[in-house]
């Protein structure tokens, strides 16, 4: 009886082998799915007309360029009951053609993760260990779904992690070659200068990307695309200080690509003088290949790009310095009107540099992308970089943007310099402060004195910017630390309780955008628009017409149409001081309209439980009716930005709302008085 079992029990993977040919793969053992794999493949190569072919011999399954090939693993078109070659028979069972077919193009087939036209589908064979249960028995537990690497066959279980680990094979230049040996495919080294880049454009400017450029840590010319939204905000910028005074010279200090300054020399020309600098030797020699190809000077050179023949090409179409240096050494050694800071992180360790040598009523703008501390995910970074105390809040965003801001506000004073913040954003990637600096030591201390503590409410999230010699519990309109045992109240801080916005620069922000033809900004800065007058979106005018005027919040925005109407330039180049500076600093202070309320509530987060809120929408209009100012904010699309405390904006919401079961209930007691009767 012993030998007739231990038969058996060999016969059965024998059988479950033979089971796999036929496309039934729910009952192979973990060992049996490479041979699986190869069965599938010998019958590719019997029957080339019913089979996908594969580009190497050890390709799993899952692995496919196009749902063809997926649904071809399994005869679809024939009758009876089939299983799915990509599950075990426990996990879905045989089931008809129809069925089976909708399984794998919504579960296999949609979560996918893509390489070079490959599709590696999620796998739910026994192809790994078994998940332990919580008593540790590994066979009472369960098969983890995975994905099969194309490149090197390796299983992972995460998608996040599959992506991350095809990057490390882009980074270090393997392919399939690299891990199959029988593979007829030879194994590409990069190819020269010149051929493996890839060349992107933005906003009419050509630069060359190297194949790592996603990865700063691998690479020296890191390219963000998810950043075109701040690299357009800050030309904006650029082209309304461009409009005040020329020349200009504006610094670009951490290159990388130079996408954003030659946007700058390539779009605004003689209007200003653009300086581009980097540490890096590989940086430097890019931005100079990438001055080439968008045809403009680099270095200050008097000849134009060569062709091959060693012909000039044409007349460079703008000057562009390209240096390699230290940013801190070049803004203590040179005065600059614009300055843009944009490092790999926070920028903290250039703000003193970049205010010792800016000029008076210059801009620097300063994005950071530290967005761990930032948003109080790692609060110890947070308190050694800001020196703020921070924690999570429902207005984190604005939180992190005011904090940025206030670290900027220190740089200044110690500089004896003041600032004028123009905007602030925090999107998800990053936070974009631009400021103008307003030189003497009274500037300073005004600036110095909008820096206070925050008292925040830990319970209701209501909070209130502390004034000098208030007590924390006297000073929230909330009723928290009387109603509740212990104390809720904490000082966050200190932060800018300035406003984030000024409408004026805003406007002419807006009038850049038009243009220049940006429209991917355009909604934004109507959005920033409003919500720095904290009122409601009005009217657009689009079209033609959208050069003229621009209707936004009642106000109308009129943009440039000729270099008449811009006024007279100054032909001799020369800088303007005296009354023209003093008039200047007259038209940015009417530019100043009512400050906003800082801070804004979610919608969301204060909502009441079992009832129905109104559209957001309609309850600004129920805010504007109850005698509040109100507007949308970018900083968190269920956000309001109103001067109403929370208990008058919670009194709003609550008069509003309707009951989640209101006609449920009406229908149960109409048929308990029925049966009453």
């Amino acid at each position: 009886m012993a030998e007739l079992r231990e038969a058996a029990a060999a016969e059965k993977p024998h059988q479950e082998d033979v089971g796999s040919k036929r496309g039934d793969v729910g009952d192979t053992p973990s060992n049996t799915c490479l041979a699986a794999e190869q069965v599938a493949e010998n019958e590719a190569d019997a029957d080339s007309d019913t089979k996908p072919s594969t580009a190497a011999t050890e390709r799993h399954l899952s692995i496919q360029t196009k749902l063809e090939g997926l649904e071809m693993l399994v005869d679809l078109n024939g009758a009876g009951r089939k299983s799915c070659p990509l599950c075990p028979e426990e996990k879905f069972k045989a089931c008809y053609s129809h069925k089976l077919r909708r399984h794998l193009q919504n579960l296999h087939w949609k979560v996918y993760v893509e390489f070079q036209g490959q599709r590696m589908c999620i796998c739910h064979l026994p192809c790994r260990n078994l998940k332990p249960s919580l008593s540790g028995d590994q066979v009472s537990g369960r098969h983890v779904a995975h994905y099969h690497c194309v490149v090197c066959s390796v299983t992972i279980a995460r998608k996040t992690d599959m992506i991350s680990h095809l990057k490390r094979h882009i980074n270090k230049g393997e392919t399939e070659a690299s891990y199959s040996g029988s593979s007829d495919v030879p194994f590409e080294e990069p190819a020269p200068s010149g051929h493996a880049y890839e060349i992107m454009k933005e906003l009419g400017t050509n630069v060359q990307l190297l194949p790592n450029h996603t990865t700063p840590q691998k690479s020296d010319t890191y390219f963000n695309r998810k950043m075109k939204t701040n690299r357009q905000l800050v030309f904006c910028s650029l082209a309304v200080l461009a409009e005040e005074r020329n020349p200009l010279e504006c610094l670009d200090a951490f290159g990388a690509t130079g996408i954003m300054g030659l946007q700058w020399a390539k779009h605004l020309r003689n209007a200003i003088k653009v300086t581009i600098t980097d540490i890096s030797d590989t940086c430097v020699k890019m931005i100079k290949e990438n001055c080439k190809l968008n045809h403009i000077r680099g270095d200050g050179s008097l000849r134009g790009p060569r062709g091959p023949d060693g012909e000039v090409e044409g007349v460079p179409i703008a000057t562009v310095e390209v240096a390699k240096m230290d940013a801190n050494v070049i803004m203590h050694l040179r005065a600059f009107d614009y300055i843009h800071l944009d490092p790999f992180g926070t920028a903290v360790n250039y703000l003193d540099a970049a205010f010792r040598n800016v000029r008076n009523l210059g801009i620097i703008s300063v994005t950071s992308t530290d967005t761990s501390s930032l948003y109080a995910k790692s609060p110890n970074v947070t308190l050694r970089h800001y020196g703020c105390h921070i924690v999570r809040t429902e207005y984190y965003r604005e939180l992190a943007a005011r904090m940025v801001v206030a670290t900027v506000a220190r740089a200044a004073a110690r500089c004896n310099k003041g600032i004028e913040v123009l905007l602030a954003v925090a999107l998800e990637h990053f936070v974009l402060v631009v400021v103008r600096v307003l030189r003497g030591p009274t500037q300073a201390d005004e600036s110095a004195k909008k820096l206070r503590k925050l008292v925040h409410c830990q319970w209701c999230e209501e909070r209130l910017f502390l004034k000098q010699g208030n007590m924390v519990d006297d000073t929230l309109p909330c009723n928290c630390h009387g109603s509740l045992p212990g104390k809720t109240a904490v000082q966050l801080g200190p932060l800018w309780s300035g406003s984030l916005f000024n409408t004026g620069f805003l406007r002419r922000m807006l009038s850049a955008a038009v243009q220049h033809s940006m429209d991917d900004i355009q909604p934004l800065v109507k959005t920033l628009i409003c919500e720095s007058e904290c009122t409601t979106l009005k009217s657009f005018v689009h079209g033609p017409s959208a050069l003229i005027n621009q209707v936004e919040c009642g106000v109308v925005i009129k943009t440039l149409q000729s270099g008449e109407e811009s006024g007279p330039a100054d032909q001799s180049g020369k800088r303007k001081t005296g009354e023209e500076s003093g008039n200047i600093v007259k038209k940015l202070r009417s530019d100043v309209s009512l400050e906003h309320p800082p801070f804004y509530y979610s919608i969301h987060r204060h909502s009441i439980r079992g009832m129905n809120m109104p559209k957001l929408n309609k309850f600004l209009q129920y805010l504007t009716e109850a005698g509040f100012r109100v507007s949308r904010t970018h900083f968190d699309p269920t956000g309001v930005r109103t001067d109403a405390t929370l208990l008058q904006f919670k009194s709003v919401l609550t008069k509003y709302s309707v009951p989640t079961y209101t006609n449920a209930t009406a229908a149960q007691k109409s048929v308990s008085t029925e049966k009453t009767t």
